[in-house]
């Protein structure tokens, strides 16, 4: 394959909100020493056509992109506004620092909303110096693009529900990610036919009231037809990774961090 035409996929983290393991907790898979089950909180690096993009820059950003050595990132797209999908965006000030440029932030009006609230002070009007300086570009659920100004690559976002919370998944060529999905609407899955790659969240094999249960991320796998699905978002309720993965059917495939893909 040529390099150029690569389309390249780390899984930054593949843990739930509170990460694995969880504060306190002694259970099988906190205790664990697999590396495959720590799990930092859910994130990806994808790298396309010279563009490289983060989705979700949760409270464990920082230690994600020293561990994986990322200098530069065009861009964050961000799925929605909750703290583990946002809590690390104060760390863009490095980007900020070698690039002399606002980082450039791709989400919903209400997610920029919630991140003026959240970091006031990166948006008043006498900024404190050194505070992150934030290039936000609101999207919806039209086709957009991240232009590096060398290369560009198009974007479509899948609209799933989080409980009653909209949330955006993001399908970059035959390459989807979707997190905190608990419903995805028929006319949506539609945008997830022909892949050869899902990532698709689920946090336990029990029902969930706002997630996928294991046997429901499972379905939707089958349903879209991708050739390989990976599973993300994973609670220390899950299990550990061997005993997961021994029961998991063809073609799905629990997540790890630091696993890397290449389609």
């Amino acid at each position: 394959m040529n390099r150029s035409s690569e389309t390249r996929l780390t899984f930054l983290g593949t843990g739930t909100s509170q990460g694995v393991p969880m504060i306190g907790c002694h259970c099988d898979v906190c205790s664990s020493t697999d590396p495959r089950d720590k799990r930092l909180r859910s994130s990806v690096l994808i790298e396309t056509n010279g563009i490289s993009v983060v989705i979700d820059a949760g409270p464990d950003f920082r230690q994600q992109l020293l561990r994986e050595n990322i200098e530069h990132l065009d861009a964050i797209l961000l799925t929605h506004e909750h703290k583990d999908h946002t809590g690390g965006l104060d760390d863009v000030r490095a980007f900020n620092y070698f690039t002399g440029k606002p980082f450039p932030v791709y989400c919903e009006q209400r997610v920029k909303k919630a991140l003026c609230r959240e970091y006031a002070y990166a948006f008043e009007e006498s900024r404190y110096p050194g505070a992150p300086e934030y290039d936000i570009r609101t999207i919806d659920e039209s086709v957009f693009s991240v232009d590096s100004g060398q290369n560009k690559i198009e974007i479509l976002p899948v609209r799933v529900f989080h409980y009653t919370l909209p949330v955006l998944g993001f399908r970059i060529g035959k390459l989807a990610y979707i997190t905190d999905a608990g419903r995805i609407e028929r006319e949506e899955m539609l945008k997830l036919k022909h892949l050869e790659i899902l990532v698709l969240n689920t946090v336990r094999r029990e029902p969930h009231i706002s997630h996928f249960s294991l046997r429901e991320a499972i379905e939707v796998a089958r349903e879209t037809g991708a050739k390989r699905c990976f599973l993300t978002h994973l609670s220390h309720q899950i299990g550990r990774h061997s005993e997961l993965s021994a029961e998991l059917p063809d073609g799905i495939e629990a997540a790890y961090d630091g696993l890397r893909l290449v389609l």
